[in-house]
């Protein structure tokens, strides 16, 4: 399996993970493109096997451009055929060292990583065994449920 950044030629079967992932949502393609289209603002990374997209992993810089930049992961989707291999925690992990180049290039170092997710989204613990990011707040009732919201001071 290979972590790579996403192109093109990757919208319609990333938009395939994305519409089986998040159920609610609506225009995946439209949605994948205008976010990768946003580069360098947003960081967007493919794990692709055998020239298959499994999943995508999104990470978006927050409040500007800064010496020292605060990320999201804004969105971290596996195949659901493939759950359970560790596809997810490989995105995470694999895809930090490329976003942290990226940031090396802009001038950027890496102080925070934040995550917006339900809170009852079994991936917390993901995100706190990968970023080591607890929960600060829950906000009642937003989109479709309650979220948490995660910070990781030490990304």
């Amino acid at each position: 399996m290979h972590i790579r950044p996403m192109h093109p030629d990757d919208l319609s079967a990333a938009a395939e993970v994305h519409r089986l992932a998040f159920v609610r949502q609506k225009q995946s393609e439209q949605w994948l493109a205008s976010t990768l289209a946003a580069f360098p603002r947003f960081l967007c990374f493919v794990a692709e096997e055998a020239g298959q997209v499994l999943g995508f992993i999104l990470w978006a810089q927050k409040s500007g451009f800064r010496d020292q930049a605060v990320l999201e992961l804004d969105q971290l989707a596996v195949l659901p055929a493939a759950q359970g291999r560790g596809i997810g925690r490989r995105l995470i992990v694999q895809s930090l060292p490329l976003v942290r180049e990226q940031l090396v290039h802009q001038g950027s170092s890496l102080k925070h990583v934040i995550v917006n997710t339900r809170a009852d989204n079994h991936a917390q613990k993901l995100y706190r065994d990968t970023l080591g990011a607890q929960v600060e707040a829950t906000i009642r009732d937003l989109y479709s449920a309650d979220k948490s919201k995660l910070y990781s001071a030490d990304a």
